[in-house]
C-alpha cells in the first residue's frame, strides 16, 4: 500500500502525519520535537511504503530536509505561500495541515521548492551573508556621514578617516564615542567583506556558465556567482517567462476587460536574484553605451528612473537565461536592439 507523510515544521516543534492512496488517516498526526532522530524513529515503521514526504516551512528546514534524503526517503519542499487552504473549514490546526500537505502530496498537486544540493546551498548563503554585510557597510557609512553633517556642518569621506581625526573633530565626548563605535563596527565589517571577496573570487571564479555571464556589462566575480547559485539549475524554467517571473521582472496584475481588478503576490520570486540583476542594470547603463541609450529611450517613455532601469534589468535576466541554457556569449545588439 502506497503512504504519504506530511511534516508541518515550526521553529521548535514538527507535526508528522501519514496517510495512505485513500487518504484514510495511518499516523495520527503527531506533535514531536525539532530532532532528526526523534522524527525519523516515528516515520520508521511505514518507510518502506511511503513514497514521498512532504516538508512545509518558511525558513529552518534544511536539517530536516538534509536528514530525511540521507535515510532514503523522497522529500517534498512546500511551496507555503502557494498551498491551497481547505475551503469552508470552521477551524484549522498544525494537525489539518499536516493532513492536508499529505492530501495534496497523494493527489499529486503540491505546490513545491527546489531543494538545492548542499555544497550550492552553502554557497549560495555564503553570498547572502557577504550582501547582508555589505548592507551593514553602508548604513554604518550614512550614520558617520549623517553625524558630521549635523553636529558639524561638514560632508567628509568616510574611507578618509581615521580614529584620531574623528575624536579632534567631535567637541562633544558623547559624540566622539559614538563615532568611534560606529567606525570600529565599519572597519570589522570591511575586513569581513574583503575576507569573503578573497575566498569566493578564488573558489567560484572558474565556474564555466560564469564565463558566459561575465561576457554581459556590470556583472564580474561577484554578481555572476550569485546569479548563477540563486538561480541553480536553468532547466527547472521551461520558458524564459518563467525565469523572468522567478527574477521578480514581471508585473503582477490581475486583469479583466483591460481593467485592473488586483494585484497577485508580488513577493513570490527570489529577492536577490532581483536586487543581483538591478545591480547588474545600474552598472551596465554607466558602463555601456548601447544599454544607456536604450536606458534613456525608455526613460523618456516612463519617466520614472526606477522603472526604466528594471526594464534593463528585466532584458538582462532574459539574456542571461538564454545564456545560461545555451552557453552563449552575451549580444547586445540584439538584447537592446
Amino acid at each position: 500500500m502506497k503512504l504519504y507523510a506530511a511534516i508541518d515544521l515550526h521553529s521548535t516543534n514538527s507535526v508528522v502525519g501519514v496517510v495512505d492512496e485513500h487518504d484514510a488517516v495511518k499516523l495520527k498526526p503527531r506533535r514531536c520535537k525539532n530532532e532528526a532522530a526523534r522524527i525519523l524513529d516515528v516515520l520508521a515503521p511505514f518507510q518502506q511504503d511511503i513514497e514521498a514526504v512532504a516538508v512545509e516551512s518558511t525558513f529552518n528546514w534544511y536539517w530536516l530536509v538534509d536528514a530525511l534524503e540521507a535515510a532514503g526517503y523522497i522529500v517534498k519542499l512546500a511551496h507555503a505561500a502557494a498551498v491551497p487552504q481547505y475551503a469552508g473549514l470552521k477551524h484549522g490546526d498544525d494537525d489539518s495541515d499536516a493532513l492536508h500537505l499529505a492530501h495534496l502530496l497523494r493527489l499529486g498537486i503540491l505546490p513545491t521548492g527546489t531543494i538545492c544540493p548542499q555544497p550550492v546551498r552553502a554557497l549560495r548563503d555564503l553570498m547572502r551573508r557577504r550582501r547582508s554585510l555589505i548592507e551593514q557597510q553602508t548604513r554604518d557609512v550614512l550614520i558617520l556621514q549623517s553625524m558630521f553633517r549635523r553636529v558639524l556642518g561638514q560632508h567628509v569621506s568616510v574611507a578618509k578617516l581615521d580614529r584620531a581625526a574623528i575624536r579632534t573633530a567631535f567637541p562633544q565626548a558623547a559624540d566622539r564615542c559614538a563615532a568611534v563605535a560606529v567606525w570600529e563596527t565599519l572597519q570589522g565589517v570591511q575586513r569581513s567583506v574583503a575576507k569573503l571577496e578573497r575566498w569566493i573570487r578564488a573558489r567560484l571564479r572558474r565556474l564555466p556558465p560564469l564565463i558566459e555571464l561575465k561576457t554581459i556589462s556590470g556583472i564580474g566575480d561577484i554578481l555572476g556567482p550569485t546569479i548563477l547559485l540563486e538561480t541553480g539549475d536553468i532547466k527547472r524554467f521551461a520558458r524564459v517567462g518563467k525565469y523572468a517571473s522567478y527574477c521578480r521582472m514581471v508585473d503582477s496584475k490581475r486583469l479583466s476587460n483591460g481593467k485592473v481588478k488586483g494585484h497577485g503576490n508580488r513577493k513570490s520570486g527570489n529577492a536577490h536574484l532581483a536586487w543581483a540583476w538591478m545591480e547588474a542594470a545600474n552598472i551596465a547603463i554607466r558602463c555601456n553605451p548601447t544599454i544607456e541609450k536604450w536606458y534613456q529611450r525608455k526613460l523618456k517613455d516612463v519617466k520614472l528612473p526606477v522603472i526604466a532601469k528594471k526594464a534593463v534589468a528585466h532584458k538582462l535576466a532574459r539574456a542571461g537565461y538564454f545564456m545560461m541554457r545555451d552557453g552563449t556569449d552575451f549580444d547586445v545588439d540584439r538584447a537592446f536592439s
